[in-house]
């Protein structure tokens, strides 16, 4: 079951690894995750359309990734969030997961947008990092019938660099929907080689940060080898350090309830 987002619920988690390298390091992932015991959605990607350069590794394609999916919804009972880019592969996509997310590069794309929400699921909207986080509110105005996750990943700050600003989360919460900050992504150096760099350390002060502000959920990429990870190896989280930020943001959290009452 999909824990509720939102509305005063407790904090959600999204996290699993950037991409599905393998079945068997998708549910070695998927089972750690599972034993940590958290209102949790299993996050992988069957397809990574956006990589820096043609040659990187783009994941096992959509008919395998759901298999794999499918499998560590059965086996762990794991609800599943992954991404699409074509609005012909919604319907599909939506036979296993339960929630859909929209890339930030294309969170403006109406029909990739009316196609994730017709498939009845909540969609979860990255913020593209070139778009001003006060303009959210005309994206979720898309969706007017839909369940819609405004998603938080930092902004283009010059030539490959992002800066998360906190004034985001406030700004996207006047759309009216849960916000979710991405804190794996939002310390990225995209284009500062060859592949997209970062610095995960950076991930513990961006999501207190973003703790302290206000948050529905939090998104992190957990891979159990990042350094050899196919995809973000510098921003990916081991499991002992997603187990350390869960517990920094859970505490800030519950200050933050006690300190603004019900929302």
């Amino acid at each position: 079951m999909t824990p509720p987002v939102g509305n005063g619920h407790p904090l959600v988690f999204l996290a699993g690894p950037c991409v599905i390298e393998s079945r068997a390091q998708t549910l070695a992932i998927a089972e750690a995750l599972q034993a940590l015991d958290l209102p949790l959605i299993f996050k992988a990607s069957f397809d990574k359309a956006n990589r820096t350069h043609a040659a990187a590794f783009r994941g096992l394609g959509i008919e395998a990734g759901l298999e794999i999916l499918a499998e560590v919804k059965t086996r762990f009972g794991l609800p599943i969030i992954t991404d699409v880019h074509l609005p012909e592969h919604c319907a599909q996509v939506a036979q296993v997961a339960d929630v859909i997310q929209i890339p930030a590069f294309m969170c403006r794309q109406t029909d990739l947008l009316v196609a994730a929400a017709a498939t009845g699921l909540p969609v979860n909207i990255k913020r593209g990092q070139f778009l001003d986080p006060r303009a959210m509110v005309h994206v979720v105005g898309k969706l007017p019938d839909a369940e819609v996750w405004a998603c938080e990943r930092g902004t283009s700050f010059g030539h490959g660099d992002l800066v998360f600003d906190p004034r985001s989360l406030v700004w996207m919460r006047a759309a009216g929907v849960p916000i979710v900050f991405d804190c794996t992504h939002s310390n990225q150096r995209p284009g500062a080689g060859p592949s997209t760099e970062g610095e995960r350390e950076m991930a513990f002060p961006l999501a207190r940060a973003a703790a302290a502000v206000g948050i529905d959920a939090l998104f992190a990429e957990v891979h159990l080898d990042p350094p050899n990870a196919k995809s973000d190896s510098s921003t990916q989280l081991s499991l002992p350090q997603f187990e350390r930020l869960v517990a920094d943001v859970q505490l800030i959290d519950a200050a933050r309830r006690v300190i603004e009452g019900p929302r």
